[in-house]
């Protein structure tokens, strides 16, 4: 397991981050996943053997009781709270008044508060907004979570499903006012939804923000299990058919990954992984599971290494089509 520093900052974080989104399993979040303590503490400890040091939830899974199992996990097993980096969101609904979702600072205060007492935790490592909020101003938003910051109830503060204009414009505001900055970007990113390249990737780069990146196998088609020509019975997509993905470039890029797969005796799954862990702007990647196996399986996708070829091989078979301005810049920049 190798440590990669979280943005601009001095924090390193395990280049795989164990995701909570099957912990527990309370409404929507059913069709994720309905671990029990027993299993989320099994998983806890099978990530934290393996170098995991990064924990991901939010207050919105499974209705705050992934969270709460996390902290819980956190305590059976006697793991030192301050080895861990551990990062929760806010943003969704968590009540039926009008006021109980989105990112006000009512409403951000108050979660902060919630989140810390589910986790039974003094501080937050990383709190994130979860997205977007139309009705809230930025600066309201950034304002909120630097009086978090200053509090010491958080240490750092990151985003997750920012378009490249929002997150830039909230960086100007922090710099601007003085205010905490965020340091990551949570978002989705796979070698079959590579869009993030086009305008993101460039910005964190230019502005040294980190990237989490989260379904790295595209809720599950990436793991080798689905096909063009069969059908499985099994996993998420069965129950829960997201994120979106063209298909048919998919399983052309599966295709490509199970040769490389077969070549190195390994998982597809791992291949894929594998992949996002050779990008420079990536900081972390999140791994969730069901199965002791399955994270076994995942935790092992580290000590896979692509050469020139196959990196070369797998860039070609999954690239983005030119999109303007894209390729005008491209075209004007070759001389410089």
């Amino acid at each position: 397991m190798k440590y990669n520093l979280l943005g601009n900052t001095g924090l390193l974080v395990s280049e795989l981050c164990l995701g909570t989104m099957t912990f527990g399993g309370r409404g929507m979040w059913t069709a994720i996943g309905t671990l029990p303590q027993d299993q989320v503490n099994s998983l806890v400890k099978q990530s934290v053997d393996g170098g995991i040091n990064f924990i991901d939830t939010a207050n919105i899974y499974s209705e705050g009781l992934s969270e709460q199992m996390t902290g819980q996990a956190i305590r059976d097993l006697g793991l030192k709270r301050d080895d861990l980096v551990i990062a929760t969101k806010v943003r969704g609904q968590m009540g039926e008044g009008p006021n109980e979702v989105g990112l006000s600072k009512k409403h951000i205060l108050q979660q902060a508060d919630e989140s810390l007492t589910r986790l039974n935790m003094d501080y937050i490592d990383l709190y994130q907004i979860h997205g977007f909020d139309k009705l809230t101003p930025l600066e309201e938003t950034l304002e909120a979570l630097d009086l978090l910051v200053k509090s010491g109830k958080v240490r750092y503060i990151g985003c997750s499903n920012l378009a490249a204009w929002q997150l830039m414009k909230a960086l100007g505001i922090s710099a601007q006012q003085h205010l905490s900055k965020f340091v990551s970007l949570q978002a989705y990113y796979t070698i079959a939804g590579r869009d993030l390249e086009r305008e993101l990737v460039p910005l964190l780069l230019d502005q040294k923000v980190g990237l989490m990146v989260w379904s790295p196998l595209a809720g599950g088609l990436l793991s080798g299990k689905y096909s063009r020509d069969a059908k499985t019975k099994e996993g998420r997509r069965v129950n829960f058919d997201f994120p979106p993905v063209n298909k048919e470039k998919a399983f052309d890029i599966v295709d490509v990954m199970r040769k490389i797969a077969e070549n190195k005796g390994v998982t597809v799954a791992q291949i894929a992984l594998a992949w996002l862990l050779h990008q420079p702007v990536v900081s972390s990647v999140i791994i969730g599971a069901n199965k002791p196996e399955q994270l076994a399986d995942n935790l092992n996708a580290v000590k896979v290494k692509l050469d020139e070829s196959e990196l070369k091989e797998l860039a070609e078979v999954s690239k983005l089509s030119p999109e303007y301005p894209g390729w005008m810049i491209e075209r004007q920049g070759s001389g410089r």
